[in-house]
């Protein structure tokens, strides 16, 4: 099934858990994230990939974290777990379950073959199954094609008697209409008690389109030159391989574009990883822009271990997630898992 088929057809219980919908991914985190959600959302909605938003997710640590859910959506479909979540696949017309743990790590499965998939998170909710193709909204369950809820289902325990005492199955019901983003404003509360449980957070954002497409470089930043004349500088790495900055250069263990220009794009540069100590896409050099013209930039992206940045004559710096430093020539940038960067003159 096409990612365009599954997200027309998927949908949701409202309960008290965040959810964030992409065209591929889903992402669910309890009510103790809020702070976490914008910046996922914008992850999300701007097609980032799933080892991406697992950076992200887990790029303050696991300490603070109590639960989340990740799933992408394709060929294959990969579930995280962490916490009080429960999800049911059916993968190569088999059901297969997946619970959240409380220990210190998750689990993780990748299933081929998924025709269906239901997720339930926090505490069961009342109300009916609301659709969504791509949004913020809160959240109890989630189901995509095939899903075996009816309209009083939406828990572990439902399931649960499901398949202890199994029924024939039962055509799907269909898909409940189409309901307003947000209930009318003129409404009072005690008015809206007959209308459908949906989110009166102010962070519902439900919508279909797709941005435009933008230039690479960091969100708040100038945006960095698509090509300069000549390079600014020279990275060698300590593998002995050489790369010229003349454009955003990505660096990870396995680097992706988000969001690509028209013209000239990232130029990519994996690196090993044997402890996965490096982030999928750990950070970005570039040409600097304004005050740093003709020079090159460093911007760690999230990484999970972050990025040790040593000038010449300065003490070691932990470079912030976002924030741009300029390179001075003789600059080595530690990565983790033994791979280094120094900046040279080009």
């Amino acid at each position: 099934m096409s990612d365009a088929d599954v997200n027309a057809a998927r949908s949701y219980r409202p309960g008290t858990w965040f959810g964030i919908f992409g065209k591929a991914v889903v992402v669910c985190l309890p009510p103790s994230e809020k702070s976490r959600v914008g910046a996922l959302w914008e992850l999300v909605d701007g097609g980032a990939t799933f080892d991406e938003v697992l950076d992200a997710l887990i790029s303050g640590g696991l300490r603070d974290l109590p639960g989340f859910v990740l799933v992408s959506q394709g060929d294959e479909t990969k579930v995280v777990i962490r916490g009080q979540a429960y999800a049911s696949f059916v993968s190569a017309g088999e059901k297969v379950q997946v619970e959240g743990t409380a220990s210190a790590t998750w689990v993780e499965r990748s299933l081929p073959d998924v025709t269906a998939m239901e997720l339930y998170v926090g505490d069961d909710a009342e109300g009916s199954l609301l659709p969504i193709n791509a949004g913020l909204v809160r959240i109890a369950a989630v189901a995509a094609p095939g899903g075996s809820w009816t309209s009083t289902a939406g828990s572990r325990a439902a399931v649960a008697e499901v398949e202890a005492d199994p029924a024939p199955a039962e055509e799907a019901p269909p898909a409940p209409p189409a309901v307003p983003v947000d209930p009318p404003a003129d409404l009072p509360d005690d008015e809206t008690a007959d209308q459908p449980a949906l989110d009166h957070d102010g962070l519902t954002v439900l919508g279909t389109p797709e941005p435009d497409p933008e230039p690479p470089g960091i969100p708040g930043q100038p945006p960095a030159p698509a090509v300069t004349s000549r390079p600014v500088a020279t990275l060698v790495f300590s593998s002995g391989d050489t790369v010229e900055v003349d454009r955003a250069v990505l660096v990870g263990r396995s680097p992706e574009a988000r969001r690509l220009a028209s013209g000239d794009q990232p130029r990519l540069v994996p690196v090993p990883s044997p402890h996965q100590e490096i982030s999928s896409t750990h950070l970005e050099i570039r040409p600097g822009s304004g005050a740093d013209h003709g020079s090159a930039v460093v911007t760690d992206l999230g990484s999970t271990n972050g990025s040790v940045l040593v000038q010449p004559g300065l003490p070691p710096e932990d470079l912030t997630p976002g924030v741009a430093v300029q390179l001075l020539p003789g600059a080595i940038i530690d990565l983790g898992d033994g791979v280094t960067i120094q900046v040279i003159n080009p």
